[in-house]
């Protein structure tokens, strides 16, 4: 049987339905469910997923030979629900064509309206509404996206604005107008005519009059528009496979800008920036969909408490805003009642926040889309426990409706309130993204990014962003733009990103051009600073300084939720107290890894480093490491008494030694002086400790073993610590790892030395401290001989680092040569020293755990590579019976929230 490729929908009946996504794209399965459930939906037809990868295979020919009989029948369904007919001059069908992928991608792939109209349909649109306005209006808005979209009218380059725009200028300046709407009939008609000639000038080709030939176009732009650049972009930030494809969806056109009884708008169920319950959104009275999210207008509040909310910000009195700005809520108040109750109805019918597009034509309803809204992650987080509070949702639901990366952006730091009192506010504009970001000012995504790699914290200011400008949004520390409200594209994926966002700031002028911004008199240049705060829409001249967020209380539940459900514990990598107390307060139970080399980078403490490492002989390194014993022991206190209660890894010493020492003249002379030798000498001992690949060289457990004293005052710094809390009272859990194994005989040298300087330092002390030593898998011989290790290591932690550095044979510090080569032709899905590789990695670290407990069944097994934050790996770490996932104290949450997702996921296999 031939495959189904278009499903209808229409009238309260339809074909698809909200479980089938994957096949009709979410906007595509939400009309098919609405229309099920009784809201009022223009109606249309989808084109499946499916052909969007036929399209790319088979080439366009054969797609559209292959749709034309379905599509042709399917117009012909919505002809006669409209009463109307596609092409016709007297009663024209009009309709629209849009994209829509199973995942929500906002603004990255292309839309277009009033497709079906050209010179005659126009006339007879006029007569049939008896609004020449409106038809002419509908015409020039067509002929400008079928322009952009279909036959590729750009700006030639950055600094100049959209061609069309620029006509559009143009005649408003010429009547002497500041609105669109404020255009008539005639200058509406000379500006279809600029356009049509301006598309022949620049394209070569002749506007299209036929409507199905404007219709094939349309269809093949929307798949083409899957492949462009900024949808795969946007792909690769969200992890959406390129072969999910995109749906397409013909609907019929319905008008919001037929009149003062006509509008159009955006709106959310729950606020998409706090996750307060309570609806909210924009519309304009007389304009269609795109006006309110490309950013063009500035819309008004649907409801009144928004738009009172709105005017306070923009310093507008009551009486200004109810005679200028009403919101719908005033000015249509039984159009906003019905809104009202379907926007109930839909969040009830999803169990989620929705984020809605609507219209109304002349005093009639409709809705055009319903998604479940991006949102911040303060928002996600308070969404999430609202609605198990008020019974909507389970906790299993609520917290597999959390992103764990999302987490970071509550973890994200605000101005320093001194600071801020201190700092020069410029102007204020509306809070689309909560934070707080600084940086220098660029007024193009390409330089964003560019400024970026080159180490620069930028600011991107906009006049309003586009699709085109995702890659520079996401270089970009914030993002401002002087148009567009809390629904304009640079609000909804700065909220998908989680950046600082502040937009519809009225009062900047942007000069692309000059490249500078002129505020209230003051200009800034490219590469000033500035700083917006995206909480509250104030903009600050100059650089201020940030702190770290405070968190909520539905955040502090959400943790308590995640250890609920989870197996698998939390710890952190920290080096220092500071670092201990910041992962402590995010909840985690112990230090999976402290670095001991980290700890050496202090002043006196290089001196003394260096000391022991330029030694000669023996009593050389003595005479060294007695001067940094006293420094590591009070290290190991402070950050014992932190962890109090809470066990505590301490890798032994791990580095390459030529990162200690001088390779400068000045650092070599003070070091000569401090040790009594010849500069010459110093240049020696350094040349001499230069190694060919440092990474596999003298380090870890090697130099422990070929300095065994260095291993002693490791091990009497860290026990003493212990031994000094547990006489003042406190409860000390110390636990010694020994670095970088791929032998059992490596270990027990380095056990010897531990025991038996840990029996001394007891009996001196008086005290006995119970301890463990573990080592450090980061060695694939390690992990394929894991049985015989655990003999004698009383637990194993993975260094992910090292292990997949020498599973793949990659350096870590030179992958960034080949790496993008190898995502881009898709040798690599991603990069494995940020996400596990299951399949080689994971497959040791596997094997590693079984055979290790195999020998000793009650083995502790963690991992503390950067990969024990990344959720996915978490996820694996789970599956394959690991303890614990250590990782860097901000993300100690992610962590957590990731680790009961993998619980309940496990439970429903």
């Amino acid at each position: 049987m031939e495959k189904k490729r278009v499903y209808t929908f229409g009238n309260g009946q339809a074909e698809g339905k909200a479980d089938m996504r994957n096949l009709l794209g979410g906007k595509g399965a939400n009309l098919a469910e609405m229309n099920l459930i009784g809201v009022p939906v223009p109606p249309g037809f989808t084109i499946t997923t499916e052909v969007c990868n036929e399209y790319f295979e088979k080439g366009k020919e054969a797609v559209v030979a292959l749709l034309k009989d379905d599509v042709e029948k399917s117009i012909k369904g919505v002809e006669a629900l409209m009463k109307s007919k596609f092409g016709d001059v007297e009663n024209p069908l009009l309709v629209s064509v849009r994209s829509g992928a199973r995942a929500s991608m906002p603004g990255m792939m292309d839309t277009i309206l009033n497709l079906g109209l050209n010179d005659e349909v126009v006339e007879g649109l006029a007569r049939k509404t008896n609004n020449p306005r409106f038809a002419w209006d509908s015409y020039r808005r067509f002929v400008q996206m079928y322009g952009d979209v279909v036959l590729g009218m750009k700006p030639v380059n950055k600094e100049d604005i959209d061609p069309f725009e620029a006509i559009i200028e143009e005649v408003k300046k010429a009547k002497g107008v500041r609105l669109d709407n404020e255009l008539d009939v005639d200058d509406l008609k000379t500006l279809v005519v600029r356009f049509k000639e301006a598309v022949k000038k620049q394209t070569g080709q002749e506007f299209p009059s036929c409507a199905y030939e404007q219709l094939w176009g349309a269809i093949c732009a929307v798949f083409d528009s899957w492949m462009n650049e900024r949808a795969i972009l946007y792909r690769k930030m969200e992890g959406i496979p390129a072969e999910w494809g995109t749906a397409v969806n013909v609907q019929a056109m319905v008008f919001g800008n037929m009149g003062e009884t006509s509008a159009t708008g955006v709106c959310f169920s729950r606020d998409a920036a706090t996750g307060e319950d309570l609806f909210n959104g924009e519309y304009l009275i007389n304009a269609q969909g795109e006006d309110v999210v490309a950013g063009i207008r500035t819309p008004q509040q649907i409801t009144k408490i928004g738009s009172q909310r709105w005017a306070e910000l923009q310093g507008i009195s009551e009486a200004e805003r109810v005679a200028k700005y009403p919101s719908m809520e005033e000015a249509m108040p039984e159009i906003y009642k019905e809104l009202d109750e379907l926007q109930t109805k839909l969040e009830n019918h999803y169990h989620d926040m929705q984020d809605m597009e609507f219209t109304v034509q002349e005093g009639k309803l409709w809705f055009l889309q319903t998604r479940n809204g991006k949102r911040t992650g303060a928002a996600m987080v308070r969404i999430a426990m609202e609605m198990l509070h008020q019974g909507m949702i389970d906790e299993k639901t609520a917290l597999m409706r959390c992103e764990p990366n999302k987490l970071d952006e509550l973890l994200h730091p605000v101005f320093d309130k001194e600071e801020l009192s201190r700092a020069r506010m410029l102007t204020r504009g509306l809070p689309a993204s909560p934070g707080a970001a600084c940086g220098r000012i660029v007024f193009f995504a390409e330089d964003a990014a560019e400024w970026h790699t080159n180490g620069h914290r930028v600011v991107l200011v906009r006049i309003e962003t586009s699709p085109e400008d995702l890659a520079g949004m996401q270089a970009a520390e914030g993002i401002l733009t002087a148009r567009g409200g809390m629904t304009s594209h640079a609000a909804v994926v700065a909220r998908g990103m989680g950046k600082c966002c502040v937009s519809g700031a009225g009062a900047i002028n942007v000069d692309y051009k000059t490249r500078t911004v002129e505020i209230d008199g003051v200009v800034l240049k490219e590469g000033d600073y500035i700083s917006i705060n995206g909480t509250n829409g104030y903009v600050y001249a100059g650089e201020i300084p940030t702190q770290p967020a405070k968190l909520s209380g539905n955040f502090a539940e959400l943790m308590e939720l995640c250890d609920k459900y989870a197996r698998l514990k939390v710890r952190t990598n920290a080096d220092t107290p500071r670092n201990a107390q910041d992962a402590r307060g995010f909840g985690a139970v112990g230090i999976g890894l402290c670095r001991t080399e980290h700890m050496f980078f202090d002043d006196e403490k290089i001196v003394a480093m260096r000391e022991m490492i330029l030694a000669k002989d023996v009593e050389g390194r003595k005479k060294a490491l007695d001067k940094l014993l006293p420094y590591q022991k009070a290290d190991f206190k402070e950050i014992f008494k932190t962890m109090d209660g809470l066990p505590v890894n301490v890798r032994l010493l791990d580095p390459p030694l030529h990162e200690f020492v001088p390779h400068d003249l000045k650092g070599q002379e003070e070091m000569a002086q401090a040790m009594g030798v010849t500069v010459d000498y110093i240049r020696q001992r350094v040349e001499s400790l230069c190694e060919h690949n440092p990474m596999l060289g003298h380090r870890g457990c090697r130099l422990g073993n070929t300095y065994p004293e260095i291993t002693e005052m490791q091990t009497r710094a860290i026990l003493g610590a212990a031994c000094e809390l547990k006489k003042e009272g406190y409860d000390p859990h110390p636990e010694i790892m020994v670095p970088l194994i791929g032998i059992l005989y490596e270990f027990e040298a380095q056990e010897k030395v531990i025991r038996e300087t840990a029996a001394k330092l007891f009996k001196e002390e008086g005290v006995e401290i119970p301890f463990k030593v573990g080592t450090m898998i980061e060695v694939p011989r390690a992990a394929l001989t894991a049985d015989r290790i655990a003999s004698h290591a009383e637990y194993f932690s993975f260094g992910t680092n090292d292990l997949t550095q020498m599973t793949f044979g990659y350096s870590r510090d030179d992958i960034a040569s080949f790496l993008p080569v190898y995502l881009e032709k898709k040798i690599l899905k991603v990069d494995p020293f940020q996400v596990l590789d299951q399949n080689g990695v994971g497959q040791l670290i596997k094997m590693a755990v079984a055979k290790g407990r195999s020998v000793r069944p009650a083995l502790k097994c963690g991992i503390c590579g950067e990969h024990g934050g990344e959720p996915m790996s978490v996820k694996f770490c789970h599956k394959v019976g690991l303890d614990y996932v250590s990782c860097s104290p901000f993300r100690v949450p992610i962590a957590r929230l990731a680790a009961a997702q993998a619980a309940i996921e496990h439970s429903q296999e």
